[in-house]
Order: C-alpha cells, then structure tokens, then sequence
C-alpha cells in the first residue's frame, strides 16, 4: 500500500491505518525511537505514542513524504523521553552527537529565539541542499536520527574513522556558513 492510500485511511478514520502504516514504515520509525533511547520498551512506548500521534494529526495534516513526518514524531517523542529518563545525567550516545552540534550551534534561549530558530533552520537547509549526497546523509544520520558513527560507517562502507572526521569538517564547514550568513559570531 502507497503512502497516499494510508493517508486515505487515516481521513477515513480506519483503524487499519495504524497497521498499514507499521507495515510499512514500523521498522524505520522504531530504529529512529531505538537509537535516540537506547531500550526497547521506552523505543516502543515512543512508536506507539507516534502512532496516536499520527492519527490524531492526520487529518488535516496531508504529510508527504509520510516516512519523514513519522519519523520526525518518533524523534522529538524520543528525544523528550530521553531528556524525561535522563534529567540530572548524562549518558546517552545521543547526548553526545547533540553536544558534537553545540559546538558549532548557537543556543537559542531568548526572545528572539523562535526567529532565530527559523532563521537558523532554513540556513541548515540550504547548507545541507549544497552538501554532497554523502555529506548530507552522513550529517542527518548523526544529527537527526541519532545513529551511532559506526552504523554510518558500515552502511556506507567505510572505517568509522573517516566518518568521523568527515563529520567534523562537515561540522566546521556548517560553522563557517553559519558565520557568513551572520548566525554565529
């Protein structure tokens, strides 16, 4: 089933929605969960709260590519889980990816900060459409999906010591364009 006949059902309020949509995506959308939390049953929880998510924003919301909005739910869910597990330590592998990217991201707790979080955003964007097709898979395996350096390196064939030092001038370059843009000083 393609992904515009499970949006049907979504609209059509079919329960078979929820189903269709872990057949096809489930995997994907668990590995997302998996690798931001690191345990199974809090990996699982966080699909099945996406999934409630799903149906309670579809209507009206006509997500295209389905697999993206899925996996964006899944990520912030599993991301305010682990913030929930882990407040007053820090130990995940996703905390660590996260403080890679604050070394090179400006926080953003101000006024301003929802401006400059678009701002901000939309320059990653169009750093990231400038990138390689491997720059910008690496980039948003790490950064966006939570993948460990290693996994990157075995997909993509390679010792996970290129990849990290690929990461890092991939790093220095976004901060380098962020500085020209006039986001980072």
């Amino acid at each position: 089933m393609d992904d515009r006949e499970i949006i049907a059902l979504f609209e059509a309020r079919s329960e078979q929605a929820i189903e269709e949509l872990d057949q096809k995506h489930g995997r994907f959308v668990s590995q997302v969960a998996l690798n931001i939390l690191h345990d199974a049953r809090d990996a699982e929880e966080a699909v099945n709260d996406t999934y409630l998510a799903a149906w309670n924003t579809i209507p009206p919301q006509k997500p295209d590519p389905l697999r993206t909005y899925v996996c964006r739910i899944a990520r912030n869910l599993a991301v305010a889980k682990l913030r929930s597990n882990t407040a007053n330590k820090r130990n995940s592998s996703y905390d660590a990816a996260l403080d890679e990217l604050g070394e090179v991201l400006p926080a953003t707790e101000t006024a301003e900060s929802a401006y400059t979080a678009a701002e901000l955003t939309a320059a990653i964007d169009r750093f990231l459409d400038a990138a390689s097709y491997d720059d910008r898979y690496m980039f948003m395996r790490r950064y966006w999906y939570g993948d460990s350096v290693s996994d990157i390196a075995a997909t993509m064939r390679t010792h996970p010591h290129r990849v990290t030092v690929r990461l890092s001038r991939i790093r220095k370059r976004l901060s380098d364009y962020l500085k020209k843009e006039g986001l980072l000083v």
